[in-house]
């Protein structure tokens, strides 16, 4: 049985076919989803094991050598846009949410550039320490900004190797997290086809995201599309997540760190 004609059709002669409309609806967008800025406030706290670190048991750091140490590095989501501030975006609720699950005050910083691509980051990674302790759980969030350049997939391929290998040299010991392409097929900003085709290409980044990961001992968190489901958890730009949107994400992700992390 043959299969539809559509299906049938290679992907080069569609996307042409689509061109035109892709431009207009890439145009549109970018003209009409709002500009929001990244958190405000503290970039480092601790989610203490009694609940007394501050707003939500996330409040700025006390310097606890003791407990477990999480930064956060990447783009836009890993420094809050969509929220206000840090401690109500993704460090703050994944340090609460490792919090619970490894029974210990969590102390998290973040790290980040709204825009940046996998190479700005790996650019950008900041200076050893010195007497600092590392951490024991590092989470990069990437991707988007590549997707929207159109990083060619082989080069991003060798981008995020190139990244997860930085982040073990300069980590040395810490527990690496890649956190997933998010279901850009469902975000609200981006109308059809154009959400279709981008979101079939993020979908293909997370592939290699995934086995670039396993290859360089590295973990890698799938976003869970049910999240894009849900209108709520996205922030006013139909974009970014919310803080409620940050919030089941870091729940997500913190189920995929092992226990034995907190060593």
């Amino acid at each position: 049985m043959k299969r539809p004609f559509l299906e049938r059709v290679p992907q080069s002669v569609t996307l042409l076919a689509l061109a035109p409309i892709l431009v207009v609806q890439g145009w549109r967008t970018v003209r009409r989803t709002p500009r929001l800025d990244p958190a405000t406030g503290d970039e480092q706290g601790v989610a203490a094991e009694d609940g007394q670190g501050g707003a939500g048991g996330a409040g700025p750091a006390d310097g606890s050598d003791a407990a477990f140490r999480l930064i956060v590095l990447g783009e836009s989501t890993a420094v809050g846009v969509g929220a206000t501030a840090h401690a109500e975006a993704l460090p703050g609720f994944l340090a609460e949410a490792l919090r619970e699950r490894l029974r210990r005050s969590v102390a998290w910083s973040v790290a980040g550039e709204n825009g940046a691509t996998v190479r700005k980051v790996i650019a950008g990674l900041p200076p050893p320490g010195g007497a600092v302790p590392g951490p024991d759980l590092v989470v990069v969030a990437v991707g988007i900004n590549d997707l929207i350049r159109r990083r060619p997939l082989k080069r991003w391929t060798a981008d995020v190797t190139a990244l997860i290998t930085a982040l073990h040299r300069r980590y040395d010991g810490a527990t690496v997290l890649v956190a997933g392409m998010p279901p850009v097929h469902r975000f609200p900003a981006i109308p059809r086809p154009l959400r279709l085709v981008l979101g079939a290409r993020a979908q293909a980044m997370d592939r290699l995201m995934r086995e670039a990961a396993r290859a360089g001992g590295a973990l890698h968190a799938p976003m869970d599309e049910a999240m894009a489901r849900d209108r709520r958890l996205f922030a006013s730009d139909g974009f970014h997540p919310s803080p409620a949107g940050y919030r089941a994400w870091a729940e997500d992700l913190a189920r995929v760190v092992p226990a034995g992390a907190a060593h």
